[in-house]
């Protein structure tokens, strides 16, 4: 195999992981990737060598400790979430409600929110996020909060492709998404009503463009029977400038 070639295998390989599986065997593998048998287990002694891959009860295996440890050095690890936790800890400790953290992250074909960072307690609302998850954009507070500072050209080539309604309350029409979006951009902040989960609001702004940085923005999420959204609004907006600050000067 060319070097390449084993470099798309070793992350074919990796990415069958996911939050649902964090733990699958060989055989799951060799399904998932279609490689053969003698290609499959020679891949996995290379990955469990060199710590990319683990193995944790009788013959499953998951995510290496070497590939999280890699994955702190990125950026979004050392100058964004680590500058943003006291912030987003304060936002949480005001407000008692989960507290997110994403980045737009793929071409505007693929575009999806990247969590970094997330904050929740026992008084939170249950959320499907996680941090490192993806979300989409159109259904989410943070995303449409990031879809709001994109240019024509890059919300043309967005609405070329389609979008899925997660519940009965989603935005998926073009015209429509961009009327909300004209609609946060003049107050200031994105709204959803139950477009991702029912029962749920989310609030979130976007912070001004950091250079190094993709385009960030913090969110929160709330019992739509206890939200009141202009409070919401104005410490979100505080926590996005303050964080701004911060972040911008690491």
């Amino acid at each position: 195999m060319s070097g390449d070639g084993v470099l798309e295998r070793a992350l074919a390989l990796l990415g069958c992981f996911s939050a649902d599986e964090p733990e699958l065997t060989a055989a799951d593998l060799a399904s998932r990737t279609g490689y053969a048998s003698s290609t499959l287990h020679r891949l996995i002694g290379n990955l469990l060598e060199k710590g990319l891959l683990v193995r944790t009860r009788g013959h499953f295996y998951a995510v290496g400790s070497r590939l999280w440890e890699l994955g702190e050095l990125s950026p979004l690890s050392l100058r964004l979430r680590e500058r943003a936790i006291p912030h987003l800890m304060r936002l949480y400790e005001a407000t008692g409600e989960n507290v997110h953290l994403g980045v737009l992250d793929g071409d505007p074909e693929r575009a999806t929110v990247l969590h970094v960072g997330r904050v929740t307690g026992h008084r939170s609302i249950p959320t499907v996020s996680r941090a490192g998850g993806r979300e989409p954009l159109h259904a989410t507070g943070v995303g449409k909060a990031l879809l709001a500072t994109r240019d024509e050209e890059w919300l043309r080539r967005y609405f070329s492709t389609g979008r899925e309604r997660e519940t009965v309350n989603t935005i998926v029409g073009e015209a429509e998404l961009r009327e909300d979006l004209q609609r946060t951009n003049a107050r200031g902040y994105a709204l959803t009503r139950e477009e991702m989960t029912l029962g749920n609001i989310s609030v979130a702004a976007a912070l001004a463009p950091i250079q190094g940085l993709p385009p960030v923005a913090i969110g929160v999420v709330v019992h739509i029977g206890r939200a009141d959204e202009r409070l919401l609004a104005r410490m979100v907006q505080q926590t996005a400038r303050d964080m701004f600050v911060a972040v911008r000067e690491a």
